[in-house]
């Protein structure tokens, strides 16, 4: 396999430092690396679609929770590990272009749950349809065999700091 750029930072450390083992830097440096490469590519996806980010992982949120894909905000800022401030932002872009829409909680008299329209689960359906498109190009440079290798080991690192 060719070298990449990690390799000539680890090569860089050994050369200046042999006393440590900079192998930790390998991983997570690549891990660093392939999460840019990863938020550009699915930039430039959602935002065919006019979205960023942050208002698909919003959509796909209440699309994935299921009909009436409606959800609290507090529910949804959990399940996308954002602060509240941010959630309100996010719902009130999506409120604009009529995506989502605030209701009463029925079961809540304070409170609000916020459902995707119409028009947002027409437009989820297309997005999330090319976002899997997209996982699938981005992936396709690794066998199936390694895609679940890879897959069980972010897993039980991902575990480590999240605690489930």
């Amino acid at each position: 396999m060719k070298p990449d750029a990690v390799d000539q930072i680890l090569a860089q450390w050994q050369r200046e430092r042999p006393d440590l083992d900079a192998s930790p830097m390998g991983l997570l440096g690549r891990m660093a690396r392939l999460a840019k490469h990863l938020d550009r590519s699915i930039q430039a996806t959602v935002s065919e679609f006019g979205l960023n980010p942050g208002e698909f992982d919003v959509l796909a949120t209440l699309r994935r929770s299921g009909a009436p894909y409606q959800l609290s905000p507090t529910d949804l800022f959990n399940a996308l590990m954002v602060s509240s401030g941010t959630m309100t932002h996010r719902i009130d872009q999506l409120e604009q272009a009529e995506w989502v829409k605030r209701i009463p909680d029925l079961g809540d008299r304070r409170g609000t749950l916020i459902v995707l329209t119409a028009q947002g689960l027409n437009l989820i359906e297309q997005v999330v349809e090319a976002h899997v498109a997209n996982g699938h190009k981005i992936l396709s440079a690794l066998k199936e065999s390694e895609r679940e290798s890879l897959m069980r080991l972010l897993r039980k690192l991902l575990l480590s700091f999240e605690h489930y």
